[in-house]
């Protein structure tokens, strides 16, 4: 994604560590925020807020602890911020649940349809998951990032993501009736 925004010192060095950050992030952040604003312009529109709100301080966001999570801060408090403007509630149950459906008149599989009636109640239980939970599973198993990139967005160590992700696992199971015997 070509962004135009950013810092820059002198031999330009600065400006190319954002970039870097900004290529190596984009694509997993653009998902993030449609899943939660439920329309790609949407999601443009905070993915840019967000990278011209980090580019204005990207110098200190190199003095923190973990880059990573004080981006993803940056990229949620966008997102927070949209969904109260627009006065929207998270659109996670609706967007993963389009794309299941997306998914399951692609293949044209009965099967699918079986599992897209319990994916559908998974999604909606995800959502539920309180917020920590929720952006583990979400990152891991919907969006593909590593426990090791998760921990470093979150500002954690990966036995703490793994930790959220188990937790979740639980109530998830409780909450669709699984036993997880």
């Amino acid at each position: 994604m070509e962004i135009a925004i950013g810092p820059q010192d002198d031999d330009g060095s600065l400006s190319i560590t954002f970039e870097a950050f900004l290529a190596t992030h984009a694509r997993k952040w653009s998902t993030y925020a449609y899943l939660h604003t439920g329309s790609e312009a949407a999601a443009r529109e905070v993915t840019r807020a967000a990278y011209e709100q980090l580019g204005r301080v990207w110098p200190h966001a190199l003095r923190q602890a973990s880059v990573e999570a004080y981006a993803w801060a940056v990229l949620k408090e966008r997102v927070v911020e949209w969904l109260y403007d627009h006065q929207q509630p998270i659109a996670l149950t609706e967007t993963a649940a389009f794309a299941v459906v997306t998914h399951a008149l692609l293949r044209e599989c009965q099967q699918q349809f079986a599992m897209l009636e319990s994916q559908l109640g998974l999604y909606s239980a995800i959502s539920r998951l309180p917020e920590r939970q929720c952006d583990v599973i979400v990152l891991r198993h919907v969006i593909g990032y590593s426990d090791a990139q998760i921990a470093a967005l979150l500002g954690v160590d990966e036995v703490t993501v793994r930790s959220y992700a188990s937790r979740g696992k639980r109530r998830l199971a409780g909450a669709l009736g699984i036993d997880q015997g």
